[in-house]
């Protein structure tokens, strides 16, 4: 079995390899959640149960596929920065609710940091953890970059933000059903300041409204992290 993996290592390792297997995983996790319409199967989780047993059998490090695949990363960048054309088509909505906006995302940002750094400091967790922990709400690169830039460790930071995103966009729609919000925009902001890129993405199965301000929720709440996290690692 080794040795049929050495001879093959150079093509599963490579970034042509790598790239089919991360879009093939997803795509197929698209359709398998197009027809079962089954909140649980979401995409990004059915990719992660493809690749991390690929990987763990194949004995490919992290650091590896994370090269190969930079293409996606960095494509993280501008998929965000796209998500100003869908909310242009809504600008109407956002006039006469820019302060309320601006408020909402705010207090989500501060909740958002304060909640995760206490909780970990009761469990007793270091300063690395609580770092790496703070940006969890934001959008990848987001979170990646400040965590780098406070002492955490960018990879275990991606970890946490795509936990927050998958259960954020599974539990998101029917916390806000449960509790009577019925705003597009309150539901919007909700699901972008706690989830960022995948609650966005479910947010736009919930509506055209829903899913734009959740993508102008992802770029106000990375600008308020940014200038919060500074102030919070005094409790750190």
């Amino acid at each position: 079995m080794n040795n049929i993996l050495d001879q093959i290592r150079p093509i599963i390792s490579s970034e042509v390899f790598l790239l089919m297997l991360s879009m093939g995983s997803f795509l197929l996790g698209v359709l398998i959640y197009k027809r079962t319409k089954i909140t649980l199967l979401q995409p990004l989780l059915i990719s992660m149960i493809i690749i991390i047993p690929f990987l763990k059998l194949t004995h490919i490090d992290y650091p590896t596929f994370y090269k190969q695949t930079r293409i996606l990363n960095f494509m993280l960048g501008p998929s965000v920065v796209a998500l100003g054309y869908v909310l242009y088509e809504q600008i109407e909505q956002i006039r006469g609710n820019v302060i309320s906006i601006l408020t909402s995302v705010f207090v989500g940002s501060a909740v958002g940091i304060m909640s995760v750094v206490l909780i970990a400091k009761m469990l007793g967790a270091d300063h690395i953890l609580m770092v790496s922990l703070a940006p969890k709400s934001v959008t990848t690169p987001i979170a990646m970059s400040l965590s780098e830039k406070s002492g955490g460790i960018p990879a275990l930071t991606a970890a946490f933000v795509v936990i927050c995103g998958i259960f954020g966009g599974l539990i998101g729609p029917i916390l806000l059903r449960k509790l009577g919000i019925k705003s597009k925009i309150a539901q919007g902001l909700a699901m972008g300041s706690s989830a960022h890129a995948l609650g966005t993405a479910r947010a736009m199965e919930m509506g055209a409204v829903e899913g734009a301000i959740s993508g102008l929720a992802i770029g106000i709440m990375g600008i308020m992290t940014a200038l919060l996290i500074p102030l919070a690692e005094r409790l750190f």
